[in-house]
């Protein structure tokens, strides 16, 4: 099976933004252009996720979605703020080919049934955001990671595959944005539990840890956003005009130059290169 390199935009208001463990959140710039930039140089997915869906209690990115699928033609997943029937339909008519639950399937499982019978499993994905803790077994958290339900991970995996989720999206909260490298043992565990496809998000800061979850996670795809939108800031044509009501951009303008410390900003040719060597299949960017 061919793996995917799918590039994570999540965002608040009209801009992208990134933070680490899914906190402390910092605007990069406008996600239409990041979306037709990852569309361009070989991207084989898109996902957008609302920051602050729970904040609102909604999903706000169909202006967004419309207006990226217009051009765009990978599949495009949509997440966070999504707790009806009736939301998922608005993101999908916007031209979203997936939709993404947290929150509304783990409050109510059903929900994921449901969703499946409609629209069919291969619209909807189930994500997991996991924190391991003391006692080594991983939980199931929502709100960005800040809302723990007590759910453990693996098993809410097992459960939501047999619920009719088409995929995983598991992300490890304990690495987002860290550049630190996926969890391996939190990914295999769900990749080999399930029959169904696992995206792996959180914690790649060089091609060599996509390589070694292709290699070692069992994932069948990674989501990656640091790792990418830093050599993406120093190909965008962003405008200061364009963040008037921003304040301080000065964090863009470093971070086009240098982006963090740990972060190997790459692209995803390079990246797709590093996972082609290892003899894994990958579609050519």
């Amino acid at each position: 099976m061919t793996v995917r390199i799918i590039p994570r935009l999540d965002i608040k208001g009209p801009n992208l933004v990134k933070g680490i463990h899914l906190e402390g959140l910092r605007v990069l710039g406008k996600p239409e252009r990041f979306a037709r930039f990852y569309y361009e140089n070989g991207a084989d997915e898109l996902i957008f996720m609302d920051a602050v869906a729970s904040l609102y209690g909604r999903n706000q990115l169909a202006d967004i979605v419309m207006g990226t699928a217009r051009d765009i033609f990978i599949p495009l997943c949509v997440g966070g703020g999504l707790r009806s029937v009736d939301d998922i339909r608005t993101v999908l008519r916007a031209g979203a080919d997936k939709i993404a639950l947290n929150t509304a399937a783990l409050a109510r499982p059903e929900f994921v049934r449901e969703a499946a019978r409609m629209f069919g499993s291969s619209t909807i994905v189930v994500s997991i955001e996991a924190i391991r803790q003391p006692d080594g077994r991983y939980e199931c958290f929502t709100d960005c990671g800040r809302q723990e339900t007590g759910m453990d991970a693996l098993a809410w995996a097992v459960r939501a595959a047999e619920l009719g989720a088409g995929e995983l999206n598991v992300t490890s909260v304990d690495r987002e944005g860290t550049g630190r490298g996926f969890d391996l043992e939190l990914v295999r565990s769900i990749a080999e539990s399930v029959g169904i496809p696992v995206i792996a998000h959180g914690g790649a800061g060089t091609p060599a840890h996509v390589r070694e979850m292709f290699a070692q996670g069992s994932a069948d795809a990674v989501a990656l956003a640091s790792i990418l939108h830093y050599d993406a800031l120093r190909s965008i044509d962003w405008r200061p005009e364009d963040f008037a009501g921003e304040g301080n951009i000065e964090f863009i303008k470093k971070s086009a130059a240098a982006g963090p410390s740990r972060i190997q900003a790459t692209s995803i040719a390079r990246i797709k290169a590093a996972v082609a060597e290892a003899g894994i299949d990958v579609r050519a960017a």
